[in-house]
């Protein structure tokens, strides 16, 4: 009967630790994504900056 439960326990604890890697490794795709996500936002961001001219010209004649 020892074997078995020894063997139960060693099941138990590689079940827990095969989710933890799988939410270890779900984890790492998700910040990756959001931090690709994030830059390409700013890149994008900094394009049109570039490419839009402001609305607002700035006066370098003082007013009269």
């Amino acid at each position: 009967m020892f074997p078995s439960f020894r063997l139960l326990i060693a099941t138990l604890f590689l079940l827990h630790l095969t989710g933890c890697a799988v939410l270890a490794v779900a984890d790492a795709v998700v910040t990756t994504a959001a931090t690709a996500a994030k830059v390409t936002v700013k890149a994008v961001g900094a394009i049109a900056d570039t490419v839009i001219p402001d609305s607002k010209e700035k006066n370098t004649e003082p007013d009269k």
